[in-house]
């Protein structure tokens, strides 16, 4: 008869790497209520405390996915050969970059570190991703989701630490690789939605992911130049657009169940929330764009109180960690 004690061994084999996703979402709302507060004037003191808990969740799903890597580590090599859950690896390093932006204003030195470690294993993702797409054996255009920006196109989101941290060159590279995967990858899957089979309803979420990359590229590339020009623009509008197409969408995901893919909502959501407060404060204080980006942070917090919620009651109820997911 197995134990209480027994539970969490049993589970650990299955533990997805997707969970990553749920450091980003937290990550990004903390970035986003810390921009908040710059542009609306008003200190609620809940940086600190949101960051800590933040690096708390990075933390523990960090020893838990190292002790998975340990104890089990065939199930680790098959999620790293899977074509859809190995493009979630790069959520590690994605994650450090993001601690790297949200320790910038409470302590340098710790922000410089995350954003080195973050960097360089991000690099390192993005070549071992991009190999296995040239070389594969197994990939087929079902295959194919918004997921798969996550490894190339997630490089944009250096400079964003980078730059301030005095990393011009450096942020430069990455941000082009971003840039250049962005386009490449939007192609494909925009080919593969309009003329294949429905995206799978576990991967529906995943179609957030799209208002990431201009919505992260608008803030990478407004760091980069200091200013807000063409480009910039249609950056900051590429990811407006596509959040408002999504939203017409609405109906279609309430009707989802419930996956830990909901988690891909978070992201996005706090991406294109901080480029509009950005947008504010660069194009002279227009306030259409400080409350569309205060509307939709006030929206993503309330997304993130129901996945945490939703998120525990699966975990609880044995709906995560287990075969098959």
């Amino acid at each position: 008869m197995s134990t209480a004690s027994e539970q969490p061994v049993r589970r650990l084999p299955y533990l997805p790497i997707s969970f990553f996703a749920m450091v980003m979402g937290l990550t990004g709302l903390t970035i986003g209520w810390e921009k908040a507060q710059m542009v609306f004037g008003v200190d609620l003191n809940i940086t600190t405390w949101m960051v800590g808990i933040c690096s708390g969740v990075f933390v523990l799903l960090f020893v838990l996915y190292f002790s998975k890597l340990v104890l089990h580590g065939q199930s680790v090599l098959a999620e790293l050969r899977h074509p859809v859950k190995l493009n979630f690896f790069p959520t590690i390093s994605i994650s450090l970059l993001l601690l790297a932006v949200a320790y910038l204003g409470i302590d340098r030195e710790v922000s410089q570190w995350l954003w080195l470690v973050g960097m360089a294993l991000h690099l390192l993702f993005t070549l071992y991703v991009v190999n296995v797409w040239i070389h594969h054996e197994h990939f087929e255009i079902k295959h194919m989701n918004p997921a798969w920006f996550i490894p190339a196109v997630g490089n944009v989101l250096v400079p964003v630490a980078g730059v301030p941290l005095g990393y011009a060159d450096v942020s430069w590279f990455f941000f082009s690789v971003g840039m250049l995967f962005w386009v490449i990858l939007l192609t494909i899957i925009m080919y593969r939605v309009l003329f294949h089979q429905p995206l799978d309803e576990h991967l529906m979420p995943t179609l957030f992911i799209l208002i990431a990359p201009p919505a992260v590229g608008f803030i990478a590339y407004t760091r980069l130049i200091g200013d807000l020009d063409t480009l910039a623009r249609v950056l900051y509008y590429s990811g407006l657009f596509l959040t408002l197409l999504l939203f017409t969408q609405v109906g279609r995901f309430a009707r989802l169940r419930f996956f830990l893919s909901w988690w891909a909502y978070t992201f996005p959501l706090a991406a294109i929330s901080i480029a509009s407060l950005l947008m504010f404060e660069l194009s002279g204080g227009a306030d259409t764009y400080r409350w569309i980006g205060a509307v939709l942070l006030a929206l993503l917090t309330v997304i993130v109180v129901l996945l945490l919620a939703r998120t525990l009651i699966a975990v609880f109820r044995h709906q995560i960690c287990v075969p098959g997911h």
